[in-house]
């Protein structure tokens, strides 16, 4: 018998099987087309407000474990799923996905037709959906859908509020939170920055008082055009200092030097994207999860020059300033998860901070 169903707002339902929490939950519905990396699509900020469609058919089957965390208060509001598996099979595993988003306040539903709503999204795009219980009055929630519109302020809901520091002995890097992956944070440990992490709305003055050798421009959720005060900022720290943008980052950065921002169809969510490099000709493979994309011909008359495109569709994939360090990419090159085929990008960062000094 059906637990649960999906709800869109164009009437139509799914009937599956609840797991995780029994909560009611509504949000923009997306596909990934990952394979593996359940865990850190669950715990991506950049998900925040949306309900995650997985393309591969069986997901949990590796289980949760304590290290794949991208944050600590994953804000995803749910999870839909052909097959779930409840005997995960791992040496890391510390609890069952189910187990998990139980903890986590976060509905899942299983046992739909995973491959019809993929096709329903890419057809008429993103859809708003709630996931429901059997009992619930559908027509209601279908009126809800419709006139409801999406939050404008989902980067300040995953930023931090506070500022804090994560210590290394080389290079001062100042890092805008805008719902940053901890993915970003560990690579730059790596290379032995010391890191001060700063929410959203930080002012250039405040940044540079910090004395950053460079400024990293996360991740995040939402429209890029809902935080005026970041696109201030990057504006005064263009010429400044070394900039490295990275997802949200590059939108912002795109924005910040006179480009515009437009929302795709069905977005870019997986971690098989192909990626064209047109300075070098070089194809890399990469982890994605964006809705919004800078507009190649609005970059005619500004100093970005275009470095990147997708194979797949030719959106924007990644942008080079014409005077200043400043660069960023449309893709997650710290992966997590995902191949690590534009790692090198964070060591082009570095120097280009050694060079600055």
């Amino acid at each position: 018998m059906f637990t649960k169903q999906l709800v869109l707002q164009d009437g139509t339902i799914y009937k599956g099987y609840a797991f995780g929490a029994e909560t009611i939950s509504g949000g923009e519905v997306v596909f990934n087309t990952a394979m593996t990396g359940y865990q850190e699509t669950l715990s991506d900020p950049s998900y925040n407000g949306q309900i995650v469609t997985f393309t591969y058919p069986l997901i949990g089957n590796y289980g949760i474990n304590r290290d794949d965390f991208e944050t600590i208060n994953p804000s995803i509001k749910g999870m839909i799923v052909r097959e779930l598996c409840h005997q995960p099979s791992n040496f890391r595993t510390h609890a069952t996905l189910d187990e998990t988003l139980k903890v986590l306040n976060i509905p899942g539903i299983s046992g739909i037709d995973t491959r019809s709503l993929t096709r329903k999204i890419r057809q008429y795009g993103v859809l708003k959906g709630y996931i429901l219980n059997m009992t619930d009055n559908v027509d209601e929630y279908i009126q809800k859908l419709q006139s409801t519109e999406f939050p404008t302020n989902q980067i300040e809901q995953v930023s931090t509020k506070t500022q804090y520091l994560s210590a290394g002995r080389g290079n001062r890097v100042v890092l805008i939170d805008l719902g940053m992956k901890s993915g970003i944070l560990r690579e730059l440990n790596a290379r032995d920055c010391d890191i001060v992490i700063v929410p959203h709305d930080t002012s250039a003055k405040a940044i540079l008082n910090l004395n950053p050798d460079g400024v990293m421009i996360s991740n995040g959720p939402g429209d890029p055009v809902d935080v005026p005060e970041t696109i201030q900022t990057i504006k005064e720290l263009i010429g400044k200092v070394p900039i490295f943008g990275i997802c949200m980052g590059h939108q912002l950065i795109g924005l910040a030097c006179g480009a515009k921002t437009y929302k795709l169809k069905f977005g870019h969510r997986g971690a098989n994207h192909p990626v064209k490099n047109i300075l070098t000709g070089k194809v890399d493979l990469t982890s994605q999860n964006h809705g919004y994309s800078v507009d190649i011909d609005s970059l005619e008359n500004t100093d970005l020059l275009l470095t990147h495109v997708a194979v797949n569709d030719g959106t924007c994939e990644g942008l080079h300033h014409k005077k200043y360090p400043v660069f960023s990419v449309q893709y997650h090159p710290e992966a997590c998860p995902g191949p690590h085929d534009p790692n090198y990008l964070f060591d082009q960062f570095i120097t280009y901070m050694q060079e600055a000094k």
